[in-house]
């Protein structure tokens, strides 16, 4: 990242707030359950499906973890209701990780549960390096139990080849993406094409191993990579998807499913929509360029 783009960075806390919700409207689908449903009714209108993700992670209080696995529960009841082609991802800290691993073991299997009772399926988020280990501890028990629940391994870590490796037989199913916390360099592949290497790497190991791969990316060259994986090994499209964030590249989007590939858009949404937005803006600097500008009653940036 260039001086110039740390300091957009360093930046984006002065931002004001509502500036902010004007860019997140691209990212995010709205505050409510019936904004994000209507986004993916909007998806699956032009053949892609949707992965719906409720915003929040660190809680502190039960209540919230609680109410969050209300809110996945009435998900899949709507998605069943509406007939929709959407399944849910969450993240383990909304659900009380960091209140204690057995209390969000057992919300995720109350989430788990409810999927399988309308046949969908739950993808559990990856976060930061402090909790990769109970997440896995916690996918592994609650896939032992209901088989409808995959990961995701960022390609940044040192360790996600070894975690491959240890994955369990029965129907695992992987997101991979690049990763987006900061790490330690003990932890976490350091350089762009370094990490691409990793990521072409995993993907893989993964396919070789016959393991379905949600490839969650908007970079260009992994596409080509995947693709031509995808060639070598002659894999027809229930075998993968491709998988990318709601509001980011739909050229690519459009041309991935025009050469016959499923894809799958992530649909956050959510009262915790600006936690989310800024860090959606710290990985692409040139959107807060933009932002900035406007902030201080500039015009758009040119070139």
């Amino acid at each position: 990242m260039s001086i110039f783009s740390r300091l957009l960075v360093a930046t984006l806390p002065l931002v004001p707030r509502f500036l902010v919700g004007r860019v997140a409207k691209r990212y995010v689908a709205g505050e409510t359950r019936a904004e994000a449903l209507a986004t993916v009714r909007g998806l699956n209108a032009t053949g892609v499906c949707a992965t719906l993700d409720l915003l929040g992670e660190e809680v502190s209080e039960r209540s919230k973890a609680e109410a969050a696995v209300v809110e996945y529960i009435r998900l899949f009841e709507e998605i069943e209701q509406e007939k929709l082609d959407a399944n849910v991802s969450i993240k383990l800290t909304l659900l009380g990780l960091k209140i204690d691993e057995g209390f969000c073991r057992e919300n995720v299997g109350r989430i788990a549960s409810a999927a399988s009772e309308s046949g969908n399926f739950v993808r559990i988020d990856m976060e930061d390096s402090s909790c990769t280990d109970a997440t896995l501890r916690i996918y592994r028990a609650v896939h032992g139990e209901y088989g409808n629940l995959g990961v995701v391994f960022q390609a940044y870590m040192r360790r996600t080849l070894d975690d491959i490796a240890e994955l369990p037989e029965e129907r695992p199913n992987v997101r991979l993406c690049k990763g987006i916390y900061i790490e330690p360099r003990k932890l976490a592949w350091k350089g762009y094409e370094t990490v691409r290497a990793n990521f072409a790497a995993a993907l893989e190991k993964l396919l070789d191993r016959g393991i379905f791969v949600g490839i969650a990316t908007h970079d260009e060259h992994l596409a080509c990579e995947a693709e031509i994986l995808i060639d070598r090994l002659a894999l027809t499209p229930d075998r993968y998807e491709f998988q990318m964030l709601l509001g980011v590249d739909e050229e690519l989007r459009s041309i991935l499913l025009e050469r016959g590939h499923r894809l799958r858009v992530y649909v956050p949404y959510g009262g915790d929509w600006y936690p989310y937005s800024i860090r959606r803006l710290r990985e692409n600097p040139e959107v807060a360029r933009h932002v900035i500008r406007a902030t201080l009653g500039l015009g758009p940036a040119r070139g």
